[in-house]
């Protein structure tokens, strides 16, 4: 039987832009906030940049259930449009920023309302494409785009560079934000569906956290979580210091490390869809969680750089084969009513993983090397 690529469905592939446009303006504010931070502070922008991630990942871990457990006694599409709006409200200010304490507010306040953003806009996927077949393939390109981001945006950015001042890269997000926020309003959205819960305010705020945790299959994914939050940051903390101070390598190599990790997570998710079409989803990202461990116990045989490219690619395949079918995992986990809460769940307690593992990829870098 031929499957029908989501992208057939207009409803899905408006959104899919939209997603795709505002990763690309995100990753742009990415990068002129490292200039921001160098302007401002100068040797202390890495400082800056670590305190700014560390309230980008507490306002995903506090809002996100918030959003989601309320999510569903408000309408989706304006509630996703309004969010849209505010995050471009919020990075066109950015380039009047004059002092740092400025830069953790706006971080803050922008991931805020990203945090209530993305778990409703996951969760409105499956409401769109049912068959689970085209959902699983709408989960691979959204992996794929989020892996394309993360190796392009930079080059994007360094292109434009050329021309304009990193100003203009705030201004350039500023109309991603808008121009998702232009295609979302002509997209048709199923209507929310309410459901009464009890507990009041905090019964609903906590149901999507509560209702996770007792659920076992989400145990065991949240988990795995743990050991791709694990392994991702010790990949994202400590290549530059592996690659340039153990190998004395080249900023090129680096580079090249990186985007073996990107790459392994690509091709993982490129070969998914037909993958899961045959086999369950748990065998799967068992498979993933085993190639994260075995990356990470090869970087301590102290490989030369010829092995790390294999190394760092395998690592980024098992992430991916963990995190690209988990959305199958929660849509399964949920009714339709409930999903906003469950993929808030998903996205706050994912998050509160990589807030503890950078602080400890770094600390185990430099201690044990």
């Amino acid at each position: 039987m031929v499957i029908q690529s989501p992208l057939k469905n207009s409803e899905f592939r408006k959104l899919f832009t939209a997603q795709v446009i505002a990763l690309v303006g995100t990753g742009l504010t990415t990068v002129a906030l490292t200039l921001l931070a160098y302007d401002l502070v100068g040797g202390n922008a890495g400082i800056v940049l670590g305190t700014a991630l560390a309230f980008k990942m507490t306002a995903y871990v506090v809002f996100a259930p918030i959003v989601g457990g309320l999510a569903h006694r408000l309408p989706r599409k304006p509630l996703l449009i309004a969010l849209d709006i505010v995050r471009a409200a919020i990075v066109l200010a950015m380039p009047f920023v004059t002092a740092v304490w400025q830069i953790y507010v706006l971080i803050f306040l922008l991931n805020l309302f990203s945090a209530g953003f993305k778990p409703v806009f996951q969760a409105t996927i499956p409401d769109l494409l049912p068959d689970e077949q085209q959902y699983t393939r709408a989960l691979s390109f959204s992996r794929l785009a989020y892996d394309l981001e993360n190796l392009l945006s930079p080059t994007f950015a360094g292109l434009a560079l050329l021309v304009f001042s990193y100003d203009a890269l705030f201004q350039a997000n500023s109309i991603a934000f808008l121009v998702s926020a232009v295609l979302i309003f002509g997209t048709v959205l199923p209507a929310t569906q309410r459901v009464d819960r009890l507990g009041g305010v905090w019964g609903e705020i906590s149901f999507g956290v509560r209702s996770y945790m007792r659920t076992p299959r989400l145990r065991a994914l949240l988990i795995l979580y743990l050991g791709v939050a694990g392994a991702s940051a010790m990949v994202i903390v400590n290549t530059v210091v592996y690659v340039r101070e153990y190998l004395g390598g080249s900023e090129a190599d680096t580079a090249l490390a990186f985007a073996a990790a990107g790459g392994g997570s690509m091709i993982a998710a490129l070969l998914l869809p037909k993958i899961l079409d045959r086999i369950p989803d748990r065998p799967v990202m068992l498979a993933g969680g085993m190639l994260m461990g075995f990356g990470l116990l090869a970087i301590y045989l102290r490989p030369v750089f010829a092995w790390i490219l294999p190394i760092w690619c395998l690592i980024g395949m098992g992430w991916s084969l963990v995190q690209t079918p988990a959305g199958r995992v929660v849509n399964r986990s949920s009714s339709a009513a409930d999903r906003p809460a469950y993929f808030s769940a998903q996205f706050a307690l994912s998050h509160g993983c990589w807030l503890l593992a950078y602080p400890i990829a770094g600390q185990l870098g430099a201690r044990i090397g």
